[in-house]
């Protein structure tokens, strides 16, 4: 089996990756200002264990997530 083969495929990393053309801050999205989805929604019901304002825009959301995932360990 070649190295090419061995290597596994990760997701996250530094935000935004350098290495992704695709990769932006959520602060840079076209649709950041726009409400929070339901699947953003639903995780951070999971994973935070503090409150936090319902009426955040996706950006905000996104931001509270990683922050979350790097505080619980979550999502590494």
């Amino acid at each position: 089996m070649s190295d090419d083969e061995l290597s596994v495929e990760t997701l996250g990393g530094p935000a935004p990756d350098p290495a992704n053309p695709a990769s932006k801050d959520p602060e840079d999205w076209v649709t950041g200002d726009e409400p929070r989805t339901a699947a953003q929604k639903s995780y951070l019901d999971t994973l935070a264990r503090e409150e936090l304002p319902a009426d955040m825009t996706k950006a905000e959301a996104s931001e509270h997530i990683e922050r979350l995932q790097q505080k619980t360990g979550r999502g590494a």
